[in-house]
């Protein structure tokens, strides 16, 4: 490694221990170093009571990001409780172009939470993909202010109906 490179702070990918993204983060926040652990929300039914859990998952399992000088810390980071490695080309840690973590950080929110789900257009058709509707089609009609939830004109037989439904429930027809 050049030594002007190791001077500076840059980004680097941390490969943690199994599901130990946060344990890793927390120590490595100890250590000083700022730390990028992208979130997104999974959700699912229950499958005994029927209800909706919403539960935060790691965007990357096993990844987070750190920024530090690498010829300061590297030992250290390579040594804290919850890290497995960090991510490298050959013998020397790879840094992460600052545009990949700008791009990351503004799909997040302050919780760290990153927002992925289908993008729906007013027409667009949709199917709802769980709960008691599960299977039906509809056309996507809006977005409800300030919400996770939808407005969608649900298709059945010979009738019509509006009705909003979590976003996560319903994806695009193919």
């Amino acid at each position: 490694m050049s030594n002007e490179k190791t001077n500076e702070f840059s980004w680097y990918v941390i490969h943690t221990l199994s599901r130990q993204e946060d344990r890793a983060a927390r120590n490595l926040r100890i250590l000083g170093l700022r730390i990028m652990a992208p979130k997104i929300i999974k959700r699912r039914r229950n499958e005994f009571t029927g209800d909706l859990i919403q539960k935060m998952k790691p965007l990357f399992p096993r990844y987070i990001f750190a920024r530090f000088r690498i010829d300061n810390l590297i030992h250290r980071v390579r040594y804290t409780r919850g890290v497995q490695s960090i991510v490298s080309l050959g013998r020397n840690p790879a840094p992460v172009d600052d545009q990949i973590i700008f791009l990351l950080q503004s799909q997040m929110n302050d919780e760290g939470l990153v927002k992925v789900c289908d993008q729906f257009k007013t027409g667009d058709e949709v199917i709802i993909r769980d709960g008691l509707l599960r299977n039906f089609t509809g056309i996507f009609e809006r977005e409800m202010k300030d919400s996770e939830r939808i407005v969608v004109l649900l298709n059945t037989v010979s009738y019509q109906a509006h009705f909003e439904i979590e976003r996560g429930l319903v994806s695009k027809c193919a």
